[in-house]
C-alpha cells in the first residue's frame, strides 16, 4: 500500500483480446460437438499469451472441460525429450486415470516412454528406428483421441520456442493426423525468438498449410489499452502522463507496463528508472531480502521448474528460512507454485532469464555442480523422464568432463530409448565434444554394449572392448537419419570415413558407405550408388557377415529401382542367402521382399508372388514395422504390374490399417498412391482421385507426393482436362527432382506428357517425349509402364494421321515405336492385351485396321478387368464396325463404351462416341444417352455456328498453320488470326489447336483433313 492506493502487479481486468477469446471459445464449443481443433498462439514475450491462455482456462472450466497444461523446457537442447507431453499426459493420468488406464490398456510399455507412471518401457524390444517413433506418435494421438471421445479435453503446450525436436515432430504428427475426439490442442511460442534460422521456424511454415490448425497472434496494446491495465493494477485511474509515460516505455507490452507501473508506485519514477530492459526486469528481484535473492539465483540456475526437494538440497538453507525466502519471492510475485504445489518457478520466463544473467560465470558452474551432486545423492528428486537428461545438463555446465561424459552418454541411451532421436544425436555430439577432455581412464572404462546399439562389426567384443569414437559417431549417424538431421549425420559419416583411411577396417568402412548412401538419397543429393559401390567393393573377397549382407540387401534395393535386371535378382538372391548364414532376420525379410519384386518382373510371376505373400505375413508376424510397410506397397505394386488389382487393393486396404497402426505416415502416402493407382485401372476414378489427394496430403518425402500428383494427372488427361494434366504432371515433376531418376517415376511421367502434347495438338513435342524415353530404355520389369506409354503415342499418330503438318517425322515414329514394342516381354494378360492394342492403332495410324483387327483387341481384354481401356478399345471397334456397314453391331459397341465413359467422366471418349453416332446416324442406347440430340447428318462447318472467315481459319489451323502463316495467307493481321482462333476454339467447345484440328478431321470438314 502506498499513498492509500492499492496496487497489485497483475490488473484483475482483462484488457483487450476479446477477438483472440472468441475464436479460442468457438473452437472449444467446435471441439465439443466432436470436431477437434488445433491453435498456435504466437506473440512477443510479455504481450500476454498467458493471460489470454488463463482467461480460456477460465472459461473453459466452467463447463464439463479437463485441461492438461504442459511447458518445453529450456534445457530441451541438452536432451529433455517431449516435456510439455508428458507433463500434460500426467496430468489426464491423476484426472482421468479410469479412462487412462482403458486408453492405454496392452500399450502401457510403449507409452511409458513419455509417461513412466504407465508401465516399464525397458520391458520393450529393443528396436530403435524411425518407424518406432512413428509408432509412439500415433498411439499418443490415439490416445488422446480415445480420452476426448465423451468429454472435451483441452491440451495446452506452452513456450514452443523452447521445444525440443521430439516435441516438435510429435505436435506436427498431432496436428496433421488429428481426425477425430472432442480435442483441443493450443501450443503458444514467443514470435520474437523466432529468428530465421530457429528450429521452430519450419515447423511453423508446415503448419500454415494445414487448413485445420489456425494461427493467432496476440498484438501489444494500444494506448488505452495500456490505461485500462494500469487502472485495474493500481485500483485506480492512472494520471494521462503517467500513461503516456509508461506506454512509451513499455511500448504497449503487458508484461513490462505491469512492471513499470509497479516500480514507479514503490517510489521510482517512470523517468528515473534505467533504460535497461534487464535491470527493470531486476528491480524487484533486488527489492527481496538477501536470503530470498540467494533462492532466486538457485531456482533461476535450475530449469524452467525446480522440485522443492531439489531445491532444498541445493540451497543450503534451513527448511524455515527456505519457507520465508519462498514466501517473499512468492508475495512479491516473482515466483509461483506449481499447480501440483511439488516445486517452483518464475513467474515470467523474462525474469528468469535476466537472474541467470545475472549470474558470474564461476557462480554458474558451482550451482550445476550443486545440482548435479545432488541428484546423483538421490535421483528420485525429480522425475523418472527427466533424471538423466538433466544430469547430463548440470554436469556439462559445471565444466566437468570426467562427470560429464558418462553422464551425457547415459542421457542418449535415454534418448534413444524414448525414441527422440534428435536429443540422442545432440548428446552423441555433445559426447564427441568432451571426448578429448575426459581423462584416459573414464574413457576405458566406457563399453558400446552398454552406449551404442548401432555397434559397426569389427572382429571386437562390444562387452569387452573399451568404447571408441567411431562407435559415438556410428550411433550419431543413425540418430541423424532417424531424426531427419540428415545433413548432420552426412558431416559425421564424412569425418569418420576419412578416420576410416589410416585403418585397416573394412566391415566398419562398408558399413558407413551404405550409411552414406542412404542420407545422399533422403537429400536429394545423388542416387547414392557410387557409395553403395565403394561397399561392395570393400567387401570383395571377405567372409559373410551381417554387413555384407546389409551392402549386398543395398545393391540389390538400389538396382531393382534403378537398374533392374539379371544383376540385381544375382545380389537379392546373395543378400537372403548372407542373411540367413548369419541370422540377420530383418535383413533377410529386407532382400526377400526385393527379391519376389525382381522374380515378378522377370517373368517367374507365381513364384515371386508367393514369396511376398509369405513375407507379408512374417513381417507382421516379427513386428518389423518398416517391412510391414514395404510389404503392402511392394505386393501390391507386384500384382498391379501383372493386372490384378483388385487383389492389389485388398491388399493396399490392410496396409492403410497397418500404417495408420504404427504412424507410417510416408508409407500411408505410398499406399495412397498405389491404391489410386488401382482405383484407376478398375475404374474407380472418384475413389482413385481422393487416394492420389491423401498421397500428396501424407507425403513426407517427395517420391509418394509425386505419385499422388501423377495419379491426379492421369486422371485430368482422361477427363479431358489439359490444363489440370499439365499443372499436375508440373507438380509431379517437381516432387520427384532430378537428383535420382527411377523408371517408375520417369516413364508414368513421360506417358502422361505424350498425352498431353497430343491433346494440345503438340505432335513434335509428343514425339520428341516419346524419343527421350525409348533413348534411356526399358529395363526388365517396367513392361507396366512401358506399354502405357507406347500405346499413347500410337493413339496420337493415329489420331493425326490425317493432318498435313504431322506428316514429317511420322515414319519414323512409327517404326520406332514398333522397335521398342519388340523388345517388351507379355508376361500378363493385361500386358498381352495391350500389345494387341498397341498393335492395332499402328495398323489405324497407317489406315489398314479392320473390324478383325480389333476384335481380337476385345477377345484379348475380356479377361482384364480395366473398364475404360475396354470402353475405348470398343469406341475403335464400332470405328471399323462403321466402315465396314456392320451397323447394328457398332450400335450395341457405341453405346456401351458411352455409357462407360459417361459413367467415368471421361469427357473426351464419350464426345468422340456421340460425334461418331451422329455422324453414322446411329441411336445411343444406356445411362446418358436419352439426353443426346437425335442422330442427324454430318454437320457442314457452317452449322457448327462458323463464319465463312472462321471455316477458312479453321482450314488452315488443321492444316498446321500458325497465326503467322493464316495471317499471310488470307491478308489480316496476325492479331485478327488470333482473334479467329480464339472464337473457333469457344464454338466448337476445344481447349487448344490441336483438339480443333482433330475435330475437324474426325468430321470431315474439309477435304484436306479427308
Amino acid at each position: 500500500m502506498l499513498g492509500g492506493v492499492e496496487t497489485r502487479s497483475v490488473s484483475p481486468v482483462f484488457v483487450g483480446r476479446a477477438g483472440e477469446l472468441t475464436t479460442l471459445t468457438d473452437g472449444l464449443a467446435r471441439a465439443a460437438a466432436g470436431e477437434p481443433q488445433a491453435f498456435l498462439i504466437g506473440g512477443e514475450a510479455g504481450v500476454g499469451k498467458t493471460r489470454l491462455i488463463e482467461e480460456f482456462r477460465d472459461e473453459a472450466c466452467r463447463g464439463e472441460v479437463v485441461l492438461a497444461i504442459g511447458g518445453c523446457v529450456e534445457i530441451g537442447a541438452d536432451g529433455l525429450p517431449f516435456a510439455p507431453f508428458s507433463t500434460a499426459l500426467r496430468s489426464l493420468f491423476r484426472q482421468l486415470p479410469d479412462k487412462f488406464a482403458a486408453a492405454a490398456a496392452g500399450r502401457e510399455e510403449e507409452l511409458a516412454r513419455l509417461l513412466p507412471e504407465v508401465g516399464d518401457s525397458s520391458r520393450q524390444p529393443g528396436r530403435h528406428d524411425e518407424e518406432s517413433m512413428a509408432r509412439l506418435f500415433e498411439l499418443t494421438v490415439r490416445l488422446l483421441e480415445q480420452l476426448a471421445a465423451e468429454r472435451t479435453v483441452v491440451v495446452v503446450l506452452e513456450d514452443l520456442h523452447w521445444a525440443d525436436a521430439s516435441t516438435r515432430h510429435l505436435l506436427a504428427y498431432l496436428f496433421r493426423t488429428l481426425r477425430r475426439g472432442r480435442l483441443v490442442v493450443i501450443a503458444t511460442y514467443r514470435a520474437d525468438d523466432i529468428h530465421r534460422r530457429h528450429p521452430l521456424r519450419p515447423l511453423l511454415a508446415e503448419l500454415d498449410r494445414l487448413r485445420t490448425v489456425q494461427r493467432i497472434e496476440v498484438p501489444r496494446f494500444s494506448r488505452d489499452e495500456v490505461a485500462r491495465q494500469m487502472a485495474g493494477i493500481l485500483a485506480a485511474e492512472p494520471a494521462q502522463s503517467l500513461v503516456d509515460d509508461i506506454f512509451e516505455r513499455s511500448d504497449g507490452n503487458a508484461f513490462f507496463v505491469e512492471e513499470l507501473a509497479v516500480a514507479t508506485h514503490n517510489g521510482n519514477s517512470c523517468s528515473g528508472l534505467t533504460d535497461s530492459l534487464r535491470d527493470l526486469l531486476l528491480v524487484r528481484v533486488e527489492g527481496l531480502p538477501q536470503y530470498a535473492q540467494r533462492v532466486a539465483r538457485v531456482v533461476a540456475e535450475g530449469g524452467s521448474t525446480v522440485e522443492y526437494p531439489l531445491l532444498a538440497a541445493v540451497v543450503g538453507l534451513g527448511e524455515d528460512e527456505l519457507i520465508e525466502a519462498l514466501r517473499a519471492a512468492v508475495g512479491a510475485n516473482i515466483l509461483l507454485a506449481t499447480p501440483d504445489g511439488d516445486g517452483y518457478r518464475f513467474r515470467h520466463s523474462l525474469v528468469r532469464e535476466a537472474v541467470s544473467d545475472d549470474l558470474l560465470p564461476g557462480e554458474r558452474s558451482r550451482l550445476n555442480r550443486r545440482y548435479a551432486k545432488a541428484l546423483e545423492a538421490d535421483p528420485a528428486l525429480v522425475p523418472a523422464d527427466q533424471r538423466a537428461a538433466r544430469l547430463a545438463s548440470y554436469w556439462y555446465h559445471a565444466h566437468d568432463a570426467a562427470k560429464a561424459l558418462p553422464a551425457v552418454l547415459l542421457a542418449s541411451v535415454e534418448a534413444r530409448r524414448r525414441h527422440a532421436y534428435s536429443e540422442q544425436l545432440g548428446l552423441l555430439e555433445r559426447a564427441m565434444e568432451l571426448w578429448d577432455d575426459a581423462p584416459e581412464d573414464v574413457r576405458i572404462d566406457l563399453r558400446p554394449a552398454d552406449y551404442a546399439e548401432v555397434y559397426p562389426p569389427c572382429g571386437c567384443d562390444p562387452a569387452t572392448t573399451p568404447l571408441r569414437y567411431l562407435d559415438l559417431m556410428a550411433e550419431a549417424a543413425v540418430a541423424g537419419r532417424h531424426s531427419g538431421e540428415r545433413e548432420r549425420a552426412l558431416t559425421i559419416t564424412k569425418r569418420a570415413l576419412r578416420l576410416l583411411e589410416r585403418e585397416n577396417d573394412a566391415l566398419r568402412a562398408a558399413w558407413f558407405w551404405v550409411q552414406r548412401s542412404r542420407l545422399i538419397q533422403s537429400q536429394g543429393r545423388g542416387d547414392g550408388w557410387r557409395e553403395l559401390a565403394t561397399a561392395q567393393e570393400l567387401m570383395r573377397g571377405l567372409p559373410p557377415s551381417e554387413v555384407h549382407a546389409e551392402v549386398l540387401a543395398s545393391v540389390a534395393g538400389w538396382s531393382m529401382l534403378h537398374e533392374p535386371g539379371p544383376d540385381a535378382l544375382a545380389a537379392a538372391e546373395r543378400a537372403v542367402e548372407y542373411a540367413r548364414m548369419v541370422g540377420a532376420r530383418e535383413i533377410e525379410m529386407t532382400a526377400r521382399i526385393t527379391l519376389g519384386g525382381l522374380m515378378v518382373d522377370a517373368g517367374d510371376v507365381e513364384a515371386g508372388l508367393a514369396d511376398l505373400y509369405e513375407v507379408k505375413d512374417r513381417v507382421v508376424e516379427l513386428g518389423f514395422a518398416s517391412l510391414v510397410g514395404r510389404s503392402h506397397v511392394n505386393l501390391p505394386s507386384s500384382l498391379e504390374g501383372v493386372g490384378r488389382s483388385g487383389e492389389a487393393v485388398r491388399i493396399l486396404e490392410e496396409g492403410l490399417v497397418l500404417s495408420r497402426k504404427y504412424g507410417l505416415l510416408d508409407v500411408e502416402a505410398w499406399v495412397w498412391g498405389n491404391l489410386s493407382e488401382s482405383l484407376y485401372a478398375l475404374g474407380r476414378w472418384d475413389e482413385a482421385a481422393e487416394a492420389a489427394g491423401q498421397a500428396e496430403r501424407f507425403g513426407h518425402s517427395g517420391q509418394p507426393r509425386g505419385a499422388g500428383a501423377g495419379r491426379l494427372a492421369y486422371l485430368a488427361l482422361a477427363r479431358g482436362d489439359m490444363a489440370e494434366a499439365a499443372r499436375r504432371l508440373a507438380a509431379a515433376q517437381d516432387h520427384y527432382g532430378t537428383h535420382d531418376p527411377q523408371p517408375q517415376q520417369s516413364l508414368p511421367l513421360a506417358r502422361i506428357a505424350v498425352g498431353v502434347a497430343a491433346g494440345e495438338g503438340r505432335i513434335l513435342d509428343a514425339r520428341a517425349e516419346l524419343d527421350r524415353a525409348v533413348a534411356a530404355g526399358f529395363p526388365p520389369g517396367t513392361q507396366r509402364y512401358a506399354w502405357p506409354l507406347l500405346l499413347s503415342a500410337a493413339v496420337a499418330e493415329a489420331d493425326i494421321r490425317g493432318l498435313p503438318a504431322a506428316a514429317p517425322g511420322r515414319a519414323e515414329a512409327l517404326s520406332r515405336i514398333k522397335r521398342a514394342a519388340k523388345a517388351l516381354p507379355t508376361c500378363a494378360a493385361v500386358w498381352t492385351a495391350y500389345e494387341q492394342w498397341l498393335h492395332a492403332e499402328l495398323l489405324r495410324a497407317e489406315d489398314r485396321d479392320t473390324p478383325d483387327t480389333w476384335a481380337a483387341v476385345l477377345a484379348a481384354f475380356a479377361t482384364v478387368d480395366r473398364p475404360y481401356d475396354v470402353a475405348r478399345v470398343r469406341h475403335r471397334t464400332a470405328e471399323a464396325l462403321l466402315a465396314a456397314g456392320e451397323r447394328e453391331s457398332a450400335a450395341e459397341l457405341l453405346s456401351r463404351a458411352h455409357e462407360t465413359a459417361e459413367r467415368l467422366g471421361a469427357r473426351p471418349l464419350a464426345e468422340a462416341a456421340t460425334l461418331l453416332a451422329q455422324r453414322a446416324r446411329l441411336r445411343l442406347t444406356g445411362p446418358g444417352a436419352e439426353a443426346l440430340p437425335a442422330p442427324a447428318a454430318p454437320a457442314p462447318a457452317e452449322d457448327l455456328g462458323l463464319t465463312p472467315r472462321e471455316q477458312d481459319v479453321l482450314r488452315l489451323v488443321a492444316a498446321g498453320r500458325t497465326n503467322r502463316q493464316i495471317a499471310e495467307e488470307l491478308y489480316i493481321s496476325p492479331k485478327t488470326a488470333s482473334v479467329h482462333v480464339s472464337n473457333i476454339l469457344a464454338k466448337l467447345g476445344v481447349t487448344g489447336r490441336g483438339e480443333a484440328a482433330a475435330l475437324a478431321h474426325r468430321l470431315h470438314l474439309f477435304p484436306a483433313t479427308a
